[in-house]
């Protein structure tokens, strides 16, 4: 893994966020830039759900906003992809301690890419 462990209470906040139903199917969904319709679409994800999860995946650092795009009914919409690969939470210690596989630049040009 290529980031050094995180904090306890990161490791915490991004436990609770993927306990969240549908919060490890829109991780694995956005692999690619995507938007909240579309991930709603693909995963059958009621779509103020899936809003919320992504706010809550966002906020601990599992998933970033990667710009704006026109939709299908050309209107400007957000769009989200995940920003690692793969993590591992250790309790070892006296807490979790989190460690992460960040996806680089060039990985995310080779997926869009292949897409």
């Amino acid at each position: 893994m290529s980031s050094s462990g995180r904090t306890d209470d990161v490791a915490t906040s991004v436990l609770t966020a993927l306990g969240n139903k549908y919060s490890a199917e829109i991780l694995c969904a956005a692999r690619t830039p995507t938007s909240v319709q579309d991930l709603s679409d693909e995963l059958g994800v009621p779509i103020a759900t899936c809003y919320r999860r992504i706010e809550e995946l966002e906020s601990v650092g599992l998933l970033q906003c990667e710009g704006r795009q026109l939709s299908d009914e050309g209107r400007r919409t957000n769009v989200y992809r995940r920003t690692l690969d793969e993590f591992a939470i250790e309790f070892t210690g006296e807490g979790p301690t989190l460690s992460t596989e960040d996806r680089s630049a060039a990985k995310n040009q080779i997926q869009e890419q292949m897409e």
